[in-house]
């Protein structure tokens, strides 16, 4: 279905990346996979088979960036789609955080996201039709307790997303958003788990994720939320916030627990 087609993915051995990973190549597309661990990355292509490609890069950096563009400039069949997946999670008070653990988040989820993709935009912009996709999460649309740093960079990231599919909407780069709910990875601690579990919340394995995932590239839709009531939630959030503030007030003493 995606032969002879590109994909850039970021944060390609974590737990929803080698999933989609996977996903992608059972489809025929050829992988530009990037992350910080060359052995993981080395041990996914072996997994997946087929012709691919690694980069061993850190997207927080100026170095890192310039070696994805670099690379991904001297491939003869280009790159069609490009997905911006490396992001780190939260779950503590915010009172707590140090200055580092808070710019972390919103370098990598946010800041770095940004500029990878403004880094890239002049190749996919040379390309006949390309895609940046842009992993964001329930938590992009609802605030929740223990998740205020992550939560705004993925408020963020929805915003970025909406804004650059209007700014680009005249040119043949498609721009969208994906969002999971709570997914059992390593982004999500013991202690998460545990808290969702008590919660009575939902979790995806990343292999759900993986095939929700496809089954987005494959439609039209700009945006795609994860689970129910998730999605139900979003809704209301956006036009009776106090609804969900009164029901997150009778569950803070639980997530206050496992903070």
């Amino acid at each position: 279905m995606f032969t002879n087609k590109t994909f850039v993915l970021t944060g390609a051995s974590g737990g929803i990346g080698s999933e989609i990973t996977k996903s992608l190549a059972e489809q025929g597309a050829t992988l530009v996979l990037i992350g910080l661990n060359r052995n993981e990355l080395d041990q996914l292509n072996q997994s997946i088979g087929g012709q691919h490609h690694i980069i061993e890069a850190d997207i927080s950096t100026t170095e890192g960036r310039d070696t994805i563009f670099q690379y991904c400039q001297q491939l003869n069949q280009g790159i069609d789609t490009l997905i911006n997946n490396a992001g780190i999670g939260q779950f503590s008070l915010f009172q707590d955080m140090d200055d580092d653990h808070i710019a972390a988040i919103i370098n990598i989820n946010l800041t770095s996201t940004i500029l990878l993709s403004q880094k890239l935009l002049p190749i996919l912009l040379s390309r006949p039709e390309s895609h940046i996709i842009n992993i964001g999460s329930i938590l992009g649309s609802i605030g929740f307790p223990g998740s205020s740093v992550y939560c705004a960079s993925k408020f963020g990231i929805r915003g970025f997303t909406e804004a650059l599919r209007r700014e680009l909407a005249d040119t043949a780069v498609s721009v969208s958003y994906f969002a999971p709910r709570a997914t059992n990875t390593a982004i999500n601690n013991e202690s998460v788990i545990a808290m969702n579990r008590e919660l009575g919340t939902q979790m995806d394995n990343p292999e759900q994720v993986a095939k929700q995932f496809i089954r987005f590239i494959n439609s039209s839709q700009s945006h795609y939320y994860l689970g129910w009531p998730e999605k139900l939630f979003v809704r209301i959030n956006s036009v009776l916030p106090s609804i969900v503030d009164k029901s997150i007030l009778k569950q803070l003493p639980i997530i206050k627990r496992y903070l």
